[in-house]
């Protein structure tokens, strides 16, 4: 194998403390002689719920010489509630040690710059490698692989039970449900998430009638995988987003049977198909559904798009959104969103919840086209609860949005624990429910709205208000610190080494891809655009001191055989928002790892 740089691992803290140990504190000692690799994540990343999933596989085969460690590291302030990652924790069913960090100690030691990151450790405690973003399994397996042989030759190997355990059960009917739904009978169906069910309930929202599903991840006629959005089509079934499996199922109330409708059970990414036969083409976290403009349009959180699946021709499409994370408006395929995760049909609109910018948006006719604006929401690093005009009003991290019979919606604020209500008649928010807990969704019900709240997990029964609550105005910035950077030239590397036996993929021409954009875009002038180098020389403007840049690369490996006609190939891929300060003597280079280390 060849040689790394000997770097020492920093230890590992937060002020948090430890889950899923039984209460003891884990030390970088303690786990001396294991393969240790630190999952830098926070709970409203979409690509760290993939990386968790990618985990998964790995984490069975080599659980007795590899420990993986959670670092929760966030990036909303409601993220840095303890009972908020113990409450992801389950929900998500993390089953290895999670850290705690909610003032980015931990982050910053291994000075990470993205969600997710994962960092790799040997058996005797020296930093290897740093993966970010998503589609390094193939490359973890490997070396994992190459640690095992070098370190049981060496003798510094020690195999053994891992240092998780599993937190007690808790007996509720819901457990941390997502969407819900009114059925024509006057009954709710409910996506049950973390047991993998979708649940009936009576009109009174509580006692259950029916459960859907085997209660374990599956993707057979009676398996969904953390299953959320539901929406009711022409023909009386009921559209489910089945989220892990990325998959669109149907669900018919008459018989409970469950049909495919669109996706493979693969994730897609890069390269792939958008649009062609349903259940041929790869979807990618599916997150909610709603009928609109004769097609059901599904909130494609994975990949930062809406798509459109198409009953009568049994197809699927990208309709909004060019997978970029941000909030850009304009003609819908040229538009950016960030994790959109909750829609709502109106009769000339189809509003959105983007949860990542903490904004509410909405899809209109544009002509022959569709056309993407915002009405709250100034970018994904603003969020807050301020209520007033929407021009400076604030959400955090809002996952649901209902149409209401005046012209107005309700956004279920997700992370300030609260239902707020924006009208475009007026251009104001206002809060109309606080003392909520994380909800996702809701329902309107005659006079009423049945709000999801998921982390209390059950359904609530509110009486839409007529006057609002009045709340004091918090407003908030995301908590990374910036990067110091000099002014004028400013040089961006992107590492990218190649797992062992592989090669990068230029058969068919560049097999890399980098983008680079700014808010404000002023801060760049010149080096912004796409293309194929992953290094890059940007200049920052005069006059401009602060910003984000936002850089997003990919690269395709392959099998290095020659022999091999057809090589199994991987993507590896990853976006950046790198807040940066422009000042004297800051730094003149860039690095941000996709995969290896930087030298």
């Amino acid at each position: 194998m060849a040689p790394h740089a000997r770097v020492r691992a920093p230890e590992l803290i937060g002020k948090g403390g430890w889950l899923n140990t039984g209460g003891t504190a884990l030390t970088l000692a303690d786990l001396r002689g294991r393969i240790v690799i630190l999952d830098f994540w926070t709970f409203c990343c979409v690509n760290c719920l993939h990386v968790l999933d990618e985990l998964r596989e790995l984490e069975e085969k080599h659980r007795d010489t590899v420990v993986i460690i959670g670092v929760h590291s966030p990036k909303f302030v409601h993220e840095a509630e303890h009972q908020a990652v113990v409450d992801a924790v389950e929900r998500y069913e993390v089953h290895h040690p999670v850290l705690d960090d909610p003032e980015l100690a931990t982050w910053k030691q291994y000075a990470v710059r993205a969600w997710p990151t994962l960092v790799v450790i040997d058996p005797e405690g020296y930093v290897v490698a740093q993966h970010a973003g998503e589609g390094h399994a193939h490359a973890l397996e490997q070396l994992v692989g190459e640690l095992e042989a070098e370190h049981a030759a060496k003798g510094t190997l020690r195999r053994g039970d891992g240092p998780y355990v599993a937190p007690e059960p808790v007996a509720t009917d819901l457990r941390f449900p997502g969407k819900a739904l009114l059925l024509p009978g006057g009954t709710f169906l409910v996506s049950d998430s973390t047991r993998h069910q979708l649940v009936e309930l009576a009109a009174d929202g509580e006692s259950v009638v029916a459960r859907v599903g085997s209660g374990e991840r599956g993707f057979g006629p009676d398996g969904f995988s953390e299953p959320q959005g539901l929406a009711l089509l022409p023909d009386g079934t009921v559209a489910v987003a089945d989220t892990v499996n990325h998959a669109l199922r149907a669900y018919d109330p008459a018989t409970g049977a469950v049909t495919t409708l669109a996706g493979t059970g693969r994730q897609w990414m890069q390269g792939r198909p958008t649009s062609g036969p349903a259940t041929e083409v790869d979807l990618s976290s599916p997150w909610d559904v709603a009928w609109f403009a004769d097609r059901l349009w599904i909130a494609m959180a994975g990949v930062h798009q809406l798509w459109t699946y198409d009953p009568a021709t049994g197809t699927v499409e990208v309709a909004a959104g060019t997978t970029n994370e941000g909030l850009v408006d304009g003609p819908a395929p040229e538009a950016w969103f960030a994790q959109p995760s909750g829609l709502a049909a109106a009769e000339d609109r189809l509003w959105v919840a983007d949860s990542e910018t903490s904004a509410l948006r909405y899809v209109e006719r544009d002509g022959e086209g569709f056309a993407v604006r915002t009405a709250v929401g100034t970018g994904l690093f603003d969020f807050g609860h301020r209520d007033g005009d929407a021009r400076q009003a604030l959400f955090q991290h809002p996952l649901g949005v209902t149409a209401l019979p005046d012209g107005s919606v309700a956004v279920s604020d997700t992370y300030n624990h609260a239902l707020r209500r924006y009208d475009p008649a007026t251009g104001e928010v206002t809060t109309l429910a606080t003392d909520l807990r994380e909800p996702s969704d809701a329902v309107l019900v005659g006079d009423d709205i049945v709000v999801v709240e998921s982390a209390r997990h059950r359904l609530t029964r509110l009486r839409l208000p007529e006057e609002a609550v009045r709340v004091e105005s918090v407003a908030h910035r995301t908590q990374r610190a910036a990067t110091d950077v000099a002014p004028g030239r400013l040089r961006l590397d992107v590492v990218f080494q190649a797992p062992t036996g592989q090669k990068l993929d230029t058969r068919y021409g560049p097999s890399t891809r980098l983008l680079v954009s700014s808010t404000p875009p002023e801060l760049l002038a010149e080096g912004s655009g796409t293309g194929t180098d992953l290094g890059r020389d940007l200049v920052l403007a005069d006059g401009v001191t602060e910003g984000v840049l936002h850089v997003s690369a990919m690269a395709a490996s392959c099998d290095d055989d020659p022999e091999n006609e057809y090589p199994a190939c991987h993507m590896h891929q990853q976006d950046w928002g790198v807040p940066v300060r422009v000042v004297p003597g800051g730094a003149g280079r860039l690095p941000l790892v996709l995969a290896g280390l930087d030298a």
